[in-house]
């Protein structure tokens, strides 16, 4: 089995934003990758997040019919749920490495989920946080 990659909110909403075709297609070419190797992983705190900005923070919002479907289909990579563990780890990263909370609470959840590398538009590109490497899908190919 591949090894697991975490994915946060900014890689999915990328994901269906046409504004930027050939940049999306690389993004789409991780999510293929992920989906092919089963080796994808999110958290709830992710799909909620996704569903937000989808629905209510871009413009033109998208349905949130269509994004609800996209989060239902996202459920098969069986997303972690927040514990007392997950937000204490959050909090040691918050402290060690300056990071603001939600983004704490993203590599918190990779870690819980043995994850050491997390695609992320938002992080730094190659940014280590204890075990966890960030991967910018737009750098870097499956």
């Amino acid at each position: 089995m591949a090894t697991a990659v975490f994915v946060d909110a900014s890689v999915l909403l990328f994901s269906e934003d046409g504004a930027r075709p050939a940049e999306r297609e690389r993004v789409l070419g991780w999510l293929r990758h992920l989906w092919e190797t089963r080796s994808g992983r999110v958290s709830m705190q992710v799909l909620t997040e996704f569903y937000l900005l989808a629905t209510q923070r871009v413009n033109p919002p998208m349905p949130q019919g269509d994004v609800r479907a996209e989060v239902r289909r996202y459920q098969h990579w069986r997303p972690w749920s927040m514990d007392q563990a997950t937000v204490e780890a959050a909090w040691s990263l918050e402290s060690r490495f300056a990071l603001p909370f939600a983004d704490a609470l993203v590599v918190a959840s990779a870690k819980a989920q043995g994850c050491t590398r997390l695609l992320s538009l938002a992080l730094p590109h190659e940014a280590v946080y204890d075990s966890v490497q960030v991967l910018n899908p737009l750098v870097v190919t499956p």
